[in-house]
């Protein structure tokens, strides 16, 4: 175990090397300073020396805007967002540009994954306008806040068959002053679309079932890449939570097909160049069909959701490449992504600074090579073998360049696999493994010392909460004690800093600061994290506290009338319109991790209102899951545990004991997605504590000093087992109860 001191020093290094230097924390002197400079966003702090007068959301710009009768300009995005970037360089920093935004307009920058709610809102504003959405998300309000006009990155001048931001922002500050009348109406119709959205709720509100499950696996069949994996066209994205749910349909229904959708994904994504395969972690999306040419940036959640998909289809087919694929992810964010007091940053950039120009930066310079740098740092025989296995070229490799940043650059790719580079070279597999594995490790020492990507390290809840599943799932599949450690410290940093005295969950932590009360996505995916952190140390205190945020996730964002959780709190600002949210995109809804949390919690407590509002949620949004339900892939995963079969099983015995953690290994070495599992302890006091929080513990006492087993079906438990294998047996085969089961909400819990 490492010393907090190190793990200091190591964080304080890596972000030295990072080259973090957001505005604000610079000793440099600027021309232009704004308001802001006294943010805590990486984002907002990278634009606070721009000569637009910006304002961060709140009740200054809102009052200034009209008191001065102005209209907003609401600029949206992350710190690592590419096209943030170049809007930022071409447009914000130029004085022309900004002296028209600032006399015209009250301009305000918004990081979206800080404020998650306002841009809820106002992305479905843009949708509503152009039909598309993305970042960084332009839009123009009134004073009242309601949307007129709108769109995603826009060039300085026209440009591209496109008005470019000068010509815009001059028309919007024209129509302000001579057509105002037609401007507030659009507002006014705009928003009573958004309003009319946000209210609409299912017509006949039906229990969905097993004909949704496969009519998601149909479209995915129907959109399946044969050739390079995943669905549709470029660009590609990873869909962790879509893969994750072809598997356990797979499991539920039997269809090859649909492990090996996933399988031939996974395997095709891990050999790309979208996964970097020098120092693990995958980057944002491909932008081609192979998984050969990615966006660079890495977020901490895809990074969560991949890994978890990873280690599910070890656990499904046993192919050690998963296994190898889902630990280099986990190590990345351990080496690279970790705060020294627990919990993880948020991502790395798409651009770096280039190592022959460190104050020119492009997309993808910390990743790439110039075949000449391979050669040289392995020598002709070793580099010859990388980089027939890689695909390096003497004039780059990358088939497509629409923005010249890769011009006589490689992007890492499996070109050849270890068996095909063998027979090319005459050589035995394992002799070219262990020569790839060297040269990774040089590579990946001489890329160390270039200047990293601009690391944006504010810690959020709801992307901690997914990390923390992963690694404590993680650590029981693959028996990592160190995993669990990472797990149970971001846990404890969001217990310390991130929960209020009154107990409100908090959405952001950096530089000592935590701000902005909790969305539905904080409470559900750190309930879920909590969850696994259970199984993986059956600490009670950790359902005692998922049962207590889940109790209070009820009370602040359950919509009582129509069924379903509010994006925000009943408690928080005021916006537009209240909006909820199901489609599970990059990330996961909160309402579909939501409905997860409320059926594990309902098996462990054995209390029927958390399943109960399940339902409800289901209910609430069965239109829209029944007309696409592939695009809901994570409610699926939750209706798929709710439609069962499912198990509770208990495992009794000595914590410590060779054949407790023997009993707790052989459960998790199979892909067995739907159950919950809990812990008896042989000790007396501490099965009472045990007990205290999950119901049905106490009479589940360990078969003469073993190790036990019970495996239980809707709380009726088969004849209990101290044999793994029997255990595995009542699980998989569905085994109907012995004559002499145990009711389980018969027992005196006590």
């Amino acid at each position: 175990m490492m010393s907090f001191r190190t793990k200091v020093f190591i964080c304080l290094v890596t972000l030295a090397l990072h080259g973090t230097s957001f505005a604000g924390e610079e000793k440099e002197k600027h021309l232009y300073t704004n308001k802001l400079v006294n943010s805590k966003s990486p984002y907002l702090l990278q634009h606070a020396h721009n000569p637009v007068n910006w304002y961060p959301w709140g009740k200054e710009a809102l009052n200034r805007a009209k008191m001065e009768d102005k209209p907003i300009f609401l600029s949206i995005g992350y710190s690592t967002c590419h096209w943030c970037h170049v809007m930022e360089e071409e447009s914000f920093s130029k004085p022309e540009i900004a002296k028209i935004l600032n006399k015209y307009f009250v301009a305000i920058k918004v990081d979206r994954e800080e404020r998650r709610d306002l841009d809820n809102v106002y992305m479905k504003a843009v949708m509503n306008m152009t039909g598309q959405g993305g970042w960084p998300l332009t839009v123009f309000l009134t004073p009242e806040l309601e949307p007129f006009y709108g769109g995603t990155y826009f060039p300085p001048e026209d440009k591209w068959g496109r008005p470019g931001l000068k010509t815009v922002l001059n028309s919007i500050a024209d129509k302000w002053k001579n057509s105002r009348d037609e401007v507030l109406r659009s507002g006014k119709t705009l928003t009573g679309i958004l309003h009319k959205q946000a209210q609409s709720k299912s017509k006949s509100g039906f229990s969905l079932g097993k004909d949704n499950l496969k009519k998601a696996y149909t479209a995915f069949a129907s959109s399946f890449d044969s050739r390079y994996g995943g669905f549709g066209r470029a660009p590609k994205f990873p869909q962790g939570h879509s893969l994750s749910f072809l598997l356990r349909y797979w499991k539920r229904s039997g269809k090859q097909k649909s492990l090996k959708m996933a399988e031939k994904t996974l395997s095709l994504m891990a050999r790309g160049g979208i996964y970097d395969h020098i120092g693990g972690g995958f980057h944002r999306y491909s932008t081609d069909a192979e998984w050969r040419i990615p966006h660079f940036e890495k977020m901490l959640y895809d990074q969560a959701i991949l890994s978890r998909a990873y280690t599910e289809a070890y656990q499904a087919t046993g192919n050690e490449e998963y296994a190898r694929i889902a630990k280099e992810i986990l190590e990345y964010l351990l080496r690279d992504m970790a705060h020294p007091e627990g919990g993880f940053y948020s991502a790395e950039d798409a651009d770096s600074p280039l190592p022959e120009n460190p104050k020119k930066k492009k997309e993808g310079a910390f990743y790439v090579w110039k075949k000449g740098e391979i050669v040289s740092a392995l020598g002709k025989r070793n580099a010859e073998i990388l980089n027939y296995h890689f695909g390096i070229k003497d004039a780059g490799n990358a088939p497509s360049d629409p923005h010249g940043e890769f011009k006589g650059k490689n992007i890492i790719y499996v070109a050849h696999d270890f068996k095909e580079t063998a027979q090319h070279f005459k050589e035995t597999e394992t002799r070219i493994k262990k020569v790839i594995k060297a040269s990774k490790k040089k590579l990946f020492a001489i890329r160390s010392r270039r200047p990293r990507p601009p690391l944006d390290d504010k810690v959020l809840t709801d992307w901690n909460g997914l990390a923390i599943s992963s690694f404590a799932f993680a650590s029981r599949v693959f028996d990592e004690p160190r995993y669990l450690e990472a797990a149970e410290e971001s846990a404890r940093f969001i217990l310390a800093n991130l929960i209020r005295e009154n107990g409100r969950l908090m959405h952001r932590y950096r530089e000592g600061d935590s701000a902005i009360p909790g969305m539905i996505d904080d409470y559900a995916f750190f309930i879920y994290g909590l969850f696994d952190l259970y199984e993986g140390t059956f600490d009670p205190e950790y359902i005692k506290e998922a049962e207590r945020l889940t109790n209070e996730m009820l009370r602040l964002f359950w919509d009582e009338e129509s069924g379903g959780f509010f994006f925000t709190a009943i408690d928080a600002e005021t916006l537009l319109v209240r909006t909820k949210e199901i489609y599970d995109g990059a990330t996961p809804s909160g309402n579909s991790i939501a409905a997860l949390d409320l059926i594990r919690l309902g098996r462990l407590t054995m209390n029927t209102k958390f399943e109960a509002k399940a339902e409800a949620l289901f209910k609430a949004f069965s239109d829209k899951i029944a007309q696409l339900p592939s695009a809901y892939t994570q409610t699926l995963i939750a209706l798929d545990f709710a439609l069962g079969p499912s198990k509770e099983i208990i495992i009794a015995g000595k914590r410590k004991s060779k054949d407790t953690k023997k009993m707790i290994r052989e459960l998790y070495k199979p892909f067995i997605p739907n159950k919950v599992v809990a812990f008896r302890p042989a000790m007396e006091e501490e099965a009472k504590e045990a007990s205290s929080v999950i119901k049905f513990l106490y009479n589940q006492a360990p078969l003469n000093g073993k190790a036990t087993a019970y495996v239980c079906k809707n709380y009726v438990c088969n004849f209990p087992t101290t044999n793994p294998q029997e255990m595995l047996n009542l699980i998989n085969g569905d085994v109907p109860p012995s004559p002499n089961s145990l009711q389980l909400n018969e027992l005196d819990t006590r």
